[in-house]
């Protein structure tokens, strides 16, 4: 019996999603795009960045061929023919939204049926009874913000009224999301805590998929927001990836947001870290002792969060440089038989307009010592029909029982 791993690289869309006309994000591509800024010489008008996307040991892997079967695009930088090794390929997700919940649960062989709740384009944008029942039971005298909004952009603009009047900025995006930002001095942090499981309760009813905490403190040049954030999501349907390991009495580790994200659901031990590199660490010492027939899930969130959102091109190339580094940590603890699987659960194209995420398919990449698909030890996996052929690729790795979702690519 051998060991699973799934790492989630949070946002790494690679384009080409049959549906993205619905989404308004035709022609989105997360990494082909950021590989042709970096080709081009132009990923930062600053001159910060210069040179081609490196990513010698992801490339190894088959990430150019993930473009590819995405596409049909060779990405800069990416070539066909730096592929070594692995299983590489696209998925396309069949869920409703475009969002880190519904990504995460498709891929753990639940994809969401339904329709999640949206708030509309209005200013303002949440209903006047949800803010009153929040005010009246979080105990303030009104909210800031009630819009759509960049939550980087919108401390900056609101957060002196928010020090000054003590009203919760809260605000939305294109997801099915309510999110609040306070100042952990002046607010508090476990009231602000306290304040989005209020807001819980509220939109539990209404198939509102998550409320986000997000505090920050105030810094010499403004405002910052900190690693503290908390999620308020949803169970996710029933079975998962997740369950059904737990009731075959496997050891599941969740690393990152994978907690937050399954509602803390046979989601067995959880680990977290502030930044990509401490997420990447407790990854590395919790493989260690990962016993046989053991799944390891794992988020890393800043891609998305910090340069995804936020539109930052250099930032974005610099940090998938910067794990490609530290991927040679990862392949050397992994025992002959164990099978790794790196992907995306969204895209978030810091080349597009606006803050949101892009409607796009993901990279899959699966790999591991000795590993092979149906005798060879590298195979081209087409686009799949849904994220969750990688649950029921895992599933059948670690001899779980099949789900209702999803088809293993393992002959």
């Amino acid at each position: 019996m051998t060991r699973a791993f799934i790492i989630v690289l949070d946002s790494l869309g690679v384009g080409g999603a049959p549906d993205a006309d619905r989404y308004g994000d035709v022609g989105s591509d997360t990494l082909g795009h950021i590989a042709q800024r970096c080709a081009g010489g132009d990923a930062d008008r600053s001159g910060i960045r210069h040179g081609p996307l490196d990513l010698p040991n992801l490339a190894a892997l088959g990430l150019g061929e993930c473009c590819r079967a995405a596409t049909g695009i060779e990405a800069p930088g990416l070539e066909i023919s730096a592929w070594r090794i692995g299983h590489a390929g696209a998925a396309a997700e069949v869920s409703t939204g475009k969002d880190s919940q519904s990504g995460h649960w498709e891929i753990a062989g639940s994809p969401v049926d339904f329709e999640w709740a949206y708030f509309p384009h209005t200013e303002p944008c949440f209903p006047r009874s949800l803010i009153d029942k929040l005010c009246e039971r979080g105990g303030f005298d009104g909210v800031l913000g009630n819009k759509h909004a960049s939550g980087t952009q919108i401390i900056d603009e609101l957060g002196d009224e928010h020090v000054r009047t003590g009203r919760p900025i809260c605000y939305t995006s294109a997801d099915s999301v309510f999110q609040i930002a306070a100042h952990e001095q002046h607010f508090g942090l476990e009231r602000l805590y306290r304040t989005c499981k209020i807001a819980r309760e509220l939109l539990d009813e209404m198939r509102v998929g998550r409320v986000i905490a997000r505090p920050f403190v105030t810094t010499h040049d403004g405002y910052r927001r900190t690693s503290n954030r908390r999620d308020y999501g949803v169970p996710p349907p029933f079975p998962t990836l997740l369950s059904r390991a737990q009731g075959a009495r496997r050891e599941v580790v969740s690393v990152g947001k994978i907690g937050d994200l399954f509602c803390h659901t046979a989601t067995g031990r959880e680990l977290k870290g502030k930044d990509n590199d401490a997420v990447f660490d407790q990854a590395l010492d919790a493989m260690r002792h990962l016993g046989q027939g053991g799944l390891m899930f794992v988020n890393l969130v800043d891609f998305d969060t910090l340069y995804g959102h936020r539109r930052d091109v250099p930032g974005y190339a610099a940090a998938l440089e910067a794990f490609d580094a530290r991927l040679p940590e990862f392949l050397q603890q992994l025992d002959d038989g164990d099978l790794a699987i790196i992907t995306g659960d969204h895209g978030c194209d810091p080349t597009w307009s606006g803050s949101d995420h892009t409607r796009e398919c993901v990279p899959v990449l699966a790999f591991g010592p000795n590993f092979k698909h149906g005798g060879v030890q590298r195979h081209a996996l087409g686009r799949r029909a849904s994220f969750a052929d990688m649950g029921a690729t895992v599933a059948r790795h670690l001899g779980l029982a099949a789900g209702d979702h999803g088809h293993s690519f393992l002959w």
